[in-house]
């Protein structure tokens, strides 16, 4: 069988918005995910995207839905030693600020697009093997002329991909993460620097909001029953009488905290974006961005190429996302130290808080130092996104 000319493995962001842009541009194309269409609209994942993303977004007409029912947001805050310290980025970095719109529903409306489009998305697909530009799976092999993995860290594409090994940091913990139903709407990120952990909040849907909590590394929500996880995020956020609580604890889950870059992104014709050639950690909410200005920038090459047999931009994918990933992962290591509290005595943890203390006052007061972390923070103008 032939796919035509691309065959995009992995109905996520990165698959959908890269999908979307070629088909537009006439390029056959078609998507092959192992889930159902009901799991991968529902999947519940990130809910923050940068201000740039945004626009690359919209400049394609893929934001309709988006721009009207997303929230503006541009100030964060920081909870530390009682202390909290509101950051407002969008004025520090000159007018940039995120947008609150979750995943799930970014999927839903990129799926909608296609369907209306008449671009293919086969679901409960699962692909078995890569070989050269084919896909195996149970039934048959599908060829095709290019092949990209969008299907995950762990995904059949990238696996199968020559020298794509990964570098990777394992953190010494990890976050339990979970979706809320708070008493009301959460009005901006928070996250708590607390003596025995981090915990965050952010802002989703209505009330709806993602919270995490520092556990040790290798828990499993079994060791954090209801009454142990609430009373643990009620100590490290503070939230006092007219602060937003959680209601109803919808989804309970793990994140193993890790970043992961893939050596390689292309071998040929295959190529790798997304989650499939770098994995980040939620701090700093540039998983999501990354993996949307990856397809960008690889549809831009292969339009090119097979539209115009120009192959400038295709050539320069690899290096220029691997720049980017490791950009993105810079920024998210630092706020992961800035968020988490070294091991150590008592008084060396306190000596710690003090100095995290000092460095969150600085990221709100007008200055370089305030402003570099605000345009990296916002997605003003990153290399994530060059």
């Amino acid at each position: 069988m032939s796919a035509g000319r691309v065959a995009v493995v992995g109905a996520g962001p990165a698959g959908l918005v890269l999908a979307a842009l070629l088909h537009r541009a006439g390029i056959d194309v078609e998507v092959w995910e192992r889930g159902s269409r009901e799991y991968v609209e529902r999947r519940a994942r990130a809910g923050l995207l940068e201000h740039r993303v945004v626009e690359l977004l919209a400049a394609h007409g893929l934001a309709e839905r988006l721009l009207k029912e997303g929230a503006r947001h541009g100030w964060c805050e920081f909870l530390c030693l009682g202390e909290r310290t509101r950051v407002d980025y969008g004025e520090l970095s000159g007018g940039y600020r995120h947008w609150v719109y979750p995943q799930q529903l970014l999927v839903r409306d990129l799926l909608a697009l296609l369907d209306r489009a008449g671009c293919p998305v086969h679901f409960d697909a699962p692909v078995r093997e890569l070989e050269g530009t084919a896909l195996r799976f149970e039934r048959g092999l599908v060829r095709a002329e290019f092949v990209v993995g969008c299907d995950g860290a762990r995904g059949v594409v990238a696996d199968g991909l020559p020298d794509s090994l990964a570098l990777e940091r394992r953190y010494p913990y990890d976050w339990l993460t979970v979706l809320a139903d708070m008493t009301h709407p959460v009005e901006g990120v928070l996250y708590a620097v607390h003596e025995t952990g981090f915990a965050g909040m952010m802002p989703r849907a209505g009330n709806l909001a993602r919270l995490y909590l520092q556990v040790p590394a290798d828990h499993t929500p079994a060791d954090w029953p209801e009454d142990r996880l609430r009373d643990h995020l009620a100590l490290r956020l503070g939230a006092g009488e007219d602060g937003p609580r959680p209601l109803r604890l919808r989804e309970t889950g793990m994140l193993r905290m890790r970043g992961r870059v893939r050596r390689r992104l292309r071998a040929g014709g295959v190529f790798l974006a997304g989650d499939a050639g770098h994995l980040l950690t939620p701090s700093g909410a540039k998983g999501l961005n990354l993996a949307v200005a990856d397809a960008v920038d690889l549809a831009d090459g292969l339009i090119r190429r097979v539209r115009h047999g120009d192959d400038t931009a295709l050539a320069g994918y690899e290096a220029r996302r691997l720049a980017a990933a490791w950009w993105a992962q810079d920024f998210s290591d630092r706020l992961l130290d800035l968020l988490h509290l070294p091991s150590g005595d008592p008084e060396e943890r306190r000596f710690a808080l003090e100095l995290r203390r000092e460095r969150i006052r600085a990221l709100a007061r007008p200055g370089p130092y305030a402003t570099a972390f605000a345009r990296d923070y916002a997605g003003a103008a990153s290399v994530a996104l060059s």
